[in-house]
């Protein structure tokens, strides 16, 4: 049986522009599993998303506590290259990144975001739908936003917690 103690906190980094299955189906994937998660708004703290279904974010970018054991990038345009501008991103994602936590990012976050901040260099990355290296998580685009989220859940808290959360929002039958 797995053990749970503290709960494992992630961000999901949302600006105006991001992709809204890309941000929301993690985020709710991640709260079934008894993740903590933080919206975070880059630059507002009511984003809106690239088909404009506006976000209230739980707390702005720059005042995100400093240890998270996970970062998640929605993608969407321009929501991904605004991440990719944003020193305060870049910030929190090497920070998690050199301290051993996870990195995820989906459709074109991996690319423009990571990319930009250097994270990506000698990793695999979307070259199927869902991609792990390491404690990199990335994957394709909103229809693989369900499988990117049972992913991360995974990686975190293992197969039981995965299987679980996958049963019950019959993303396997």
């Amino acid at each position: 049986m797995e053990q749970q103690t503290k709960a494992k906190r992630l961000a999901i980094f949302l600006a105006d522009g991001f992709e809204e299955v890309e941000a929301l189906t993690p985020a709710d994937y991640l709260r079934r599993a008894g993740l903590e998660v933080i919206l975070t708004g880059v630059g507002t703290m009511q984003p809106a998303g690239a088909h404009g279904v506006k976000i209230s974010a739980d707390i702005d970018a720059a005042e995100l506590p400093d240890h998270l054991d996970g970062v998640v990038l929605p993608g969407g345009m321009p929501g991904a290259a605004n991440l990719a501008a944003s020193a305060v991103v870049e910030e929190h994602c090497r920070r998690v990144m050199e301290s051993g936590g996870l990195t995820a990012a989906i459709c074109a976050a991996p690319a423009l975001a990571f990319g930009a901040f250097g994270l990506i260099e000698g990793r695999r990355f979307t070259d199927e739908r869902v991609v792990v290296d390491g404690s990199m998580i990335t994957s394709r685009g909103p229809g693989t936003a369900g499988e990117f989220a049972v992913a991360v859940i995974r990686h975190l808290l293992g197969d039981e917690t995965a299987d679980r959360v996958a049963g019950e929002t019959l993303l396997r039958a």
